[in-house]
């Protein structure tokens, strides 16, 4: 056998593997060529009993890797199955008379007939050149090796020729990851962790998680998939601390990369004029904090939860209240190293390799897997003031957050936030805060109501402590806030930072961290925020008690648009995050279902009202939903995935593009 599929194959290298598959023809009246797997053949209508067995031999050269899928010798053997135990493995016993006892002739000459009909496929091509004699030689072989060739007919529940419960390119594809020569490794069994991630949403088991200890581990496992071409299913997805929403960081029946395995590559604080950290990307944001805190600097943008790997807020932007001044996340890279989606190692930069560059940061992880980035830093603080105060008119509320995101000398953390019917507020913030006016503090009551909490922060060190207080005093001075609402703390700038990590704790305590979290994000133009106020938290919305609302403008001057990220087309839009969290089984209005009504019911409002909001950290289900959510920009970012990742191999979780997988 192996001589006759070397002179069909001549540069075919062995040993070689053979993977034996079942599928089934129908045949009413002449036999079609459209065929089933059995494992969907349940769902085929074979009343008439009809039903064809086709064995496939596939052959895999492992020794040549480069070897596509779809140079497989593919070799079909009919034979009649007038009953279904075979293809079932005893799942359906039904018995019906037995077959005529199996003939050689009528065998070759149904095996031409379909050759015949598939002529024209690939996986064939090689017998339009009068290899059909090597066919039937072949054939005799193969059954010769079969020890009861007439149980393939029989009714007995299983047939003597083993057939895989399931076959498909995948199966291949996860065989020959395990020939790679790695720093690192593959886990191929216990991976439900891989299908989970902080929204609690969608959950999609990949085939395979790789723990990588280099970067040339995750090139190395791309560039083999590349290398295997459209008829491998494999899709890869980074995954760094796993906080995504909607199943962002997940591969159905793909390959998890676990990020977080590449912390172990030392960061470099480098100091100077303009100084940087050299981090891996699934290095944590908090780790990153307390390296550089050594060396008296630290990044300059943040986002609210620092328990992020880089990887991940550079896909996507990376916000905090510190972005009006200096722009989010991915405007404070100075380069990056990214593994595209053909397995190439790349450093980019402003200068180097550019297009690269501004594609990865805010593309959805669509061009390529960030493993190393360089993050612009400063001088790092001591202290921070802490400032909050209410509101109860959004049309003040947002004038003020306005001015101060574009006055000179502002505060350096700007955000704000909704309450909607919250009782208690101020007594929630003693735990921390102390009222400027405690008299007055006392008699305000926010039962029933809607108020706006703007809330500010000052950096300072313990020997500015006297100009700063008067800088806050002078910045205060400018606001309409209800006076009896300023309540003020001093805390470490590690602890603000760090604030909702404290709240996390507190929430794992309580078994309310790890449960579904159907968050929205949206960016608002400023010239639309009254209209999207006045319905969502006047109508749609009644109350607050699932989660937290924040909501903040930033300058779009600070954005570059260069950048994968879409924003709305105003030199200033909103940040308004929708933060619910969902109780488990519950089907009243903290349950999942309510909350994803009424989220759809935000989302519909903007589109009627045409506000020109685009999602931050967007979700959507359809290829027409993401081209209008790119709008103008989507030419160039379907250009950069067809140079970068042609395949579509990486972060399917996204659905913004699928793989073409071409079937044998």
């Amino acid at each position: 056998m192996c001589l006759l599929l070397w002179e069909l194959y001549p540069n075919l290298h062995f040993p070689v593997t053979f993977f034996i598959s079942l599928t089934l023809e129908h045949k009413k009246g002449e036999l079609k060529s459209k065929s089933y797997t059995h494992t969907r053949a349940q769902k085929y209508n074979m009343k008439d009993g009809s039903i064809y067995g086709v064995i496939t031999v596939h052959v895999f050269d492992y020794a040549a890797q480069n070897l596509p899928l779809n140079s497989f010798l593919c070799l079909s053997f009919p034979c009649a199955l007038p009953h279904l135990s075979f293809c079932f493995a005893s799942q359906n016993t039904t018995k019906r008379s037995s077959p005529s006892p199996l003939s050689l002739s009528p065998f070759l000459s149904l095996s031409q007939h379909i050759l015949r009909k598939k002529m024209g496929s690939a996986s064939l091509s090689f017998l339009k050149q009068n290899n059909i004699i090597h066919l039937k030689i072949l054939m005799v072989l193969f059954l010769s090796c079969i020890p009861d060739r007439t149980n393939l007919c029989s009714n007995n529940s299983f047939a003597t020729l083993t057939v895989p419960p399931r076959f498909n390119s995948t199966n291949i594809s996860l065989s020959s990851l395990e020939t790679l020569t790695l720093d690192g490794y593959f886990s191929f069994e216990n991976n439900h962790h891989a299908a989970k991630d902080f929204g609690n949403l969608y959950h999609f088991l990949p085939s395979a998680v790789l723990h990588p200890k280099s970067v040339s581990d995750i090139s190395t496992t791309i560039r083999h998939i590349f290398k295997m071409g459209s008829a491998s299913e494999l899709t890869v997805a980074a995954r760094g601390h796993a906080h995504s929403i909607q199943g962002q960081a997940q591969a159905h029946q793909g390959i998890v990369i676990n990020m977080e395995s590449l912390q172990g590559l030392k960061m470099q604080v480098h100091t100077g004029d303009m100084p940087y950290v050299d981090v891996s990307g699934g290095e944590l944001w908090i780790n990153i904090l307390h390296e550089t805190l050594k060396h008296g600097l630290a990044p300059k943008s943040w986002t609210d939860y620092l328990h992020l790997t880089v990887g991940g807020t550079l896909s996507n932007a990376g916000i905090s209240g510190q972005a009006f001044q200096h722009g989010p996340q991915i405007n404070n890279v100075y380069q990056l190293e990214v593994v595209t989606g053909k397995g190439e190692v790349v450093t980019c930069s402003e200068k180097q390799n550019a297009d690269l560059f501004y594609a990865v940061l805010g593309g959805l992880g669509q061009f390529g897997i960030i493993t190393r980035a360089r993050i612009s830093l400063g001088p790092a603080p001591k202290m921070v003031k802490w400032i909050k105060v209410l509101y109860s008119e959004f049309s003040t509320f947002s004038k003020d957050q306005e001015h101060l995101i574009s006055s000179e000398n502002s505060f350096d953390y700007v955000e704000g936030f909704v309450n909607i019917n919250r009782t208690g507020i101020l007594n929630n913030w003693r735990s921390s805060f102390s009222p400027k006016d405690p008299l007055q503090a006392n008699k305000f009551t926010s039962d029933g109501r809607t108020l706006y909490c703007l809330e500010m922060v000052k950096y300072f060190n313990p020997d500015e402590t006297k100009t700063m207080n008067q800088d806050i005093k002078n910045l205060l001075s400018q606001l309409n806030y209800i006076p009896s609402t300023l309540f003020l703390s001093e805390v470490s700038y590690v602890e603000f930072l760090d604030r909702v990590h404290v709240s996390e704790r507190k929430l794992r305590a309580k078994g309310l961290w790890e449960v579904p979290h159907p968050w929205l994000n949206l960016l608002v133009p400023k010239s639309r925020i009254s209209v999207f106020a006045e319905e969502v938290f006047g109508n749609i919305l009644t109350d607050t008690s699932n989660g937290p609302i924040i909501i903040y403008p930033v300058n779009q001057s600070k954005w570059n648009n260069k950048t994968s990220l879409v924003t709305p087309d105003e030199d200033i839009f909103y940040l308004v995050a929708f933060l619910s969290s969902a109780m488990p089984s519950s089907t009243g209005t903290d349950g999942l279902e309510h909350i994803l009504t009424q989220n759809k019911r935000i989302l519909d409002f903007c589109a009627t009202a045409q506000l020109g909001m685009k999602q931050y950290l967007p979700h959507y289900n359809t290829h027409e939903e993401w081209q209008t959510h790119f709008g103008s920009l989507w030419e160039v970012f379907v250009q950069r995935k067809s140079t970068y990742d042609p395949l579509a191999i990486l972060a399917p979780g996204q659905r913004i593009f699928q793989k073409a997988v071409r079937t044998s």
